[in-house]
């Protein structure tokens, strides 16, 4: 396994931008919410780290992965929230039909379009894993947490943004 004993969450704080200027969107998924939680949390402790304000981390529910593309879009186009970029929280975990399958698709395909509808950034955070074993070693356990990756992403991306529109 590639990830076999590796907390792929490590990084340098130092090399995060300063987000004392940005407002960023948290979407996530209910289903699964001990995991989503966990990795909401992780990608909270991010972006407070980088100096995002706590006001200015805003954090929206919604039913399943499935409606985090769209959960995404409709709080980047919100008049009243002028977020700079969404992180979209959500697991997935197979069970014994394609569902599965369907669903993780979906929630890929939607956050990468969401993104290039938008034009902001969209951190995709949803675990795809085959049992709960996995999930909870990548929402916080021994393989790190995929939230923290996430509000990473997001900060660097609004960065690479606001820096190529100067």
């Amino acid at each position: 396994m590639a990830t076999e004993g590796k907390n792929l969450s490590e990084f340098d704080s130092n090399e995060l931008p300063n987000g004392a200027h940005y407002r960023v969107g948290i979407v996530v998924s209910e289903w699964n919410r001990e995991f989503t939680r966990a990795m909401m949390e992780g990608a909270k402790e991010v972006l407070i780290s980088a100096g995002v304000p706590e006001n200015s981390i805003i954090v929206k529910w919604v039913p399943g992965s499935y409606e985090l593309p769209l959960g995404a879009q409709i709080m980047l186009e919100s008049k009243s929230l002028h977020l700079d970029g969404v992180v979209a929280i959500g697991s997935v975990i197979r069970g014994e039909t394609a569902h599965f399958d369907y669903v993780c698709s979906a929630a890929a395909q939607g956050v990468k379009d969401v993104n290039l509808k938008t034009g902001k950034p969209v951190a995709f955070c949803v675990l795809t894993d085959d049992n709960e074993d996995q999930t909870r070693a990548r929402s916080g356990g021994i393989h790190g947490n995929k939230g923290t990756e996430a509000a990473v992403v997001v900060l660097k991306m609004i960065a690479l943004r606001s820096e190529c529109d100067q």
